[in-house]
Order: C-alpha cells, then structure tokens, then sequence
C-alpha cells in the first residue's frame, strides 16, 4: 500500500490491486488525516472518486460500507456534492433516500427546487419519490458504476412514489464518470 499522503492515495490507487483490508486501511488513514471520526474526500476530484469505486470490488466497498464511521463519511460527501452536480432546472421535487436496512438506516433528503438542489440528513418534506438501496450499490449509482433500472430490476433499488420521476431523476444530475 502507497506510503504517502492517504487522501492523495485514494485519487491514485488502484483498487484491484490493493486487498479488501489494504482498501478500508487506506479510507480509515484518510479519515484520521482528515481529523475527525468521519472520512475526508472534498480532496478528490468526482473522476478520481467514480474511477476508486468502479475499480473496487464488491467485496472491498462491503468492508467500507460494512464500518459506520466510513460510511456516513462517505455518503456524507457524495450528498454534499449533488448539490454541485444537479443540472439546474424548472424541477420542483423531494427525493427522500434510504440508504441501507431498517436496522442501519441513513437518510437524506434532495429539495430540488429554484434551480438548486439541496440536501439535508433530517428529512422535514413530503418526498415526490423515496429510494431505499444498499450503501455500496449507492455508491456503483452516484459514480455511474451502476445503472438504476438494472438495480430497481434486480430488486436491489427500491422505489416509492413517483416512479416516472425517479426514472429520470439521473438525467438531472452531472454524474461522474471513471
């Protein structure tokens, strides 16, 4: 594993070729870096981010996700940046998330309206749309590692409410790409 700074590590490793704990090793060093119980990634640009995700296995983002300290960090940025990402529009919406299982919940709430989207870890408004998912298969989504139709179809994305809204709801979003 790289001997350098640990949130420059994480712009330049190479998954695949580091181990499942080699991995949660690298993102634990980013967090205590960062100061603080929670992993720092506003240092890693969203190619950088979407590229550390489409090369991690699904086994090395469990063992993240599996650690609350890293996955509320971690969901924690890729929520702080919808904002920067959200294609600005006539849209006028709630969309509640629920991320992970009814024993280890995370939500989060997207208010799109006035052309900004902005996001809360107290959810107050009634949601257009509620997407219940797994944290790692949240973040194969926010880094366009997976597709929602195949998630939803697999029964790995849940979907209630507006469900024509929630089809298109990627399209307002600038996801990054690996």
């Amino acid at each position: 594993m790289p001997e350098t700074d640990p949130i420059a590590a994480l712009g330049e490793v190479d998954p695949k070729k580091i181990s499942k704990d080699e991995f949660v090793a690298l993102l634990e060093a980013a967090s205590e870096i960062a100061g603080s119980d929670e992993v720092d990634l506003s240092a890693l640009r969203p190619e950088q981010f979407a590229r550390l995700i489409s090369r991690a296995s699904d086994e090395q983002l469990e063992a993240v996700m599996a650690r609350p300290e890293l996955r509320e960090g971690i969901l924690d940025e890729v929520f702080r940046r919808m904002g920067e990402h959200y294609k600005a529009g006539n849209h006028e919406a709630v969309v509640r998330w629920r991320i992970g299982t009814d024993d280890d919940l995370l939500r989060y709430e997207c208010v799109l309206a006035d052309g900004k989207c902005e996001v809360s870890k107290d959810p107050q408004h009634e949601p257009r749309v509620t997407i219940t998912v797994a944290p790692a298969e949240f973040l194969k989504l926010a880094s366009s590692n997976a597709s929602a139709p195949m998630l939803f179809m697999k029964g790995k994305l849940k979907v209630a409410g507006d469900l024509g809204f929630a089809a298109g709801l990627t399209k307002l979003f600038q996801i990054p790409k690996a």
